[in-house]
């Protein structure tokens, strides 16, 4: 549109107008307005917003100090991303390069990753997990790092991923900030941090360093491959480039093909990110990081990761909680409570602590490349062959045999084992399929021969269930006779796989013992 001089001159007197708001007494947090005064003339004060900038003054006073606490802050009942201590974690540095599918072989990297329970001498009860979008390698307490993982009630002795039987491995993704190599990560050319001149990265990529890993660590086969929402992604991509060395596949709240819908989503986070302008294109490390866009990018995400039953149930319309002080004069006034145009509800209350708490725990770089990441993700047949990535042909071995059957000679139980996997729980066929379910089942043929549990979430609207039931579709129009598939009820939403330790936890043991 053209904007000539008169509209200029228009635009200017507007801006002289009188500002028509209430104004606001001072607070001291970020998340409350307080009770407006009589008066309208002026200026309007909105906490809120200058939480960002007494955010950005807090920045500037540590720069030189220490770095961030890695102490977790509470973030409510999900388990908190916090940034590891480098002493609690292992790394593996890998110096030969690692062919990527975008762009030029990576020269080396390293790999950050955590254990638990004990390797076997045979080496055969390795299970692999692997994390969502923005987790560390620390899924579980260990001894160097007794704190909490994301997965701490998933993993241990008698528990989904049992320690008595399974030797349990997570690693930080290539492309994060916790250990592993990424943008944050100093080029070995430059000095410098790689910044946005880090190469675009595919799931196939992250898992053919975690493989990286498994040779070092002699590691020939996996019991099974784990992994939830985008680490879902990273499991069925295990199971597709090597089906020979991966027993099981668990795919959990996921997807063989990021749909329009989450693609949309992620985009509306980067473009919040990428337009704060601490980004600067990328190249903010010797600065300010764009912790505006951080905070506003993960309530955008927050939306997808929980469901709106549970916010009706967990927060309703109420109210945040005034100040004794300001409902006192409300009563006394006999007047109605005021709207404020800061958090107000107590769902937003929520999408703002979660802001606050997230914007500087994650490197923003890390968010922008493993989010493209997740949207190029796509396994069907036409896809894969752009790729240039060739089809493995599907395991010719039997499924491998839970640990409790191994110690034992040959015997019925063996037989009884396999029948077991090969009667496929099912549900309805789709009425309408989707137009891509063809090629998709002739992209996952190379998991033709290897078991697979999916789990899919009524109340996820990130990854919706039809996704998961799409890839149990493809998976036995493939001609795998071994998929598991279940859907689970609940008002978490996406975060389902974190939360709920009876379902989730309990068709994991079921399925892997």
């Amino acid at each position: 549109m053209n904007v000539g001089k008169g509209s200029t001159k228009a635009l200017r007197l507007l801006s002289k107008s009188p500002a028509r708001a209430y104004r606001s007494h001072p607070i001291r947090t970020a998340s409350q307005c307080s009770v407006p005064g009589p008066s309208n003339t002026d200026r309007p004060h909105f906490p809120c917003v200058d939480a960002h900038a007494a955010r950005e003054s807090r920045i500037r006073s540590s720069r030189s100090s220490s770095s961030a606490s890695s102490v977790p802050a509470s973030s409510g009942p999900e388990p908190p991303y916090a940034r590891p201590n480098p002493t609690t974690y292992k790394v593996y540095h890998h110096k030969s390069p690692l062919p990527l599918v975008y762009a030029d072989p990576l020269p080396a990297f390293d790999i950050a990753y955590e254990t638990w329970g004990t390797l076997s001498p045979r080496k055969d009860n390795v299970i692999l997990l692997h994390t969502g979008l923005s987790a560390s390698s620390h899924a579980a307490s260990t001894e160097l790092n007794p704190a909490d993982g994301w997965w701490e009630k998933f993993i241990g002795p008698g528990k989904a991923l049992d320690t008595n039987q399974f030797f349990i491995i997570c690693t930080n993704v290539l492309g994060g900030c916790y250990g592993s190599t990424g943008p944050s990560s100093i080029d070995p050319t430059t000095g410098e941090p790689y910044a946005t001149r880090f190469p675009v990265l595919s799931v196939f990529d992250m898992v053919r360093a975690q493989f990286s890993l498994l040779d070092h660590l002699g590691i020939e086969r996996l019991y099974a491959s784990v992994g939830s929402s985008m680490g879902a992604m990273q499991s069925l991509a295990a199971g597709w480039l090597f089906p020979e060395r991966v027993g099981k596949v668990v795919s959990i709240s996921g997807t063989a093909r990021s749909s329009p819908s989450a693609i949309a989503m992620r985009f509306a986070q980067r473009s919040v990110l990428m337009a704060d302008p601490n980004w600067k294109n990328g190249f903010y490390y010797d600065g300010l990081p764009p912790h505006t866009g951080m905070k506003l990018a993960r309530q955008i995400a927050t939306i997808t990761y929980r469901s709106g039953p549970e916010w009706d149930l967990r927060f309703g319309r109420k109210l945040r909680k005034l100040p004794d002080a300001d409902a006192a004069a409300l009563a006394s006034a006999d007047r109605a409570r005021p709207p404020a145009l800061c958090p107000d509800f107590l769902i937003e209350t929520y999408l703002d602590h979660q802001g606050e708490e997230f914007c500087l725990k994650y490197d923003a770089n890390s968010l922008i490349y493993i989010s493209k990441a997740m949207d190029l993700f796509d396994m069907t047949a036409p896809a894969l062959a752009e790729l240039r990535l060739p089809a493995p042909p599907p395991r010719a071995g039997p499924p491998p045999l839970p640990p409790s059957l191994t110690a034992h000679p040959a015997s019925p139980a063996h037989a009884q084992y396999h029948h077991l996997l090969s009667h496929s729980k099912s549900h309805p066929p789709p009425p309408n399929p989707p137009l891509h379910l063809p090629d998709l089942a002739a992209g996952l043929r190379p998991l033709a021969n290897t078991p697979v549990l999916i789990l899919g979430v009524q109340s996820d609207i990130l990854f919706p269930v039809e996704q998961q039931r799409e890839v149990a579709d493809a998976l036995r129009i493939a001609g795998n006779q071994m998929v598991s598939y279940y859907e689970l009820g609940g008002v978490w939403g996406h975060d389902t796989f974190l939360l709920d330790v009876q379902n989730v936890g309990g068709a994991i043991r079921g399925f892997l013992s």
